[in-house]
């Protein structure tokens, strides 16, 4: 049978999903993941095996994110990872815990940015 690739497999721990509306590349009009870099690499690489020691997750999750840098579509998975929001693997060349820190920081953002209109408008 081989191993997963991406796509098989790009959520193993999440199991079936339901079809998701994808969003689009500018410039071919076709969903922005048929051109990732990571179609062609085993999706291990991408997501954690169940108690995997921390110095093989860091070093793998280095290697997934190797993959990421040479993505023509790097900015549209990240931006898909954030959406969604994907709570497994690397996503954009970032790990599930990087995105948190990434949308925390944007919430606190918008917080501070409707403060002044509040104040403004109380």
């Amino acid at each position: 049978m081989g191993t997963p690739t991406f796509d098989s497999c790009r959520n193993p721990a999440a199991g079936p999903q339901p079809p998701q509306q994808e969003r689009l590349s500018p410039d071919d009009g076709g969903p922005w993941h048929g051109s990732a870099a990571c179609r062609r690499d085993e999706a291990a690489l991408f997501f954690a095996p169940s108690k995997e020691p921390t110095a093989a997750r860091l070093s793998r999750e280095e290697a997934a994110k190797r993959v990421c840098a040479r993505c023509p579509v790097l900015m549209e998975c990240r931006e898909h990872a954030l959406a969604q929001p994907e709570p497994y693997g690397v996503w954009g060349g970032l790990t599930a815990a990087e995105r948190r820190v990434v949308l925390s920081r944007r919430r606190r953002r918008e917080a501070e940015r409707a403060l002044p209109r509040q104040r403004v408008a109380g």
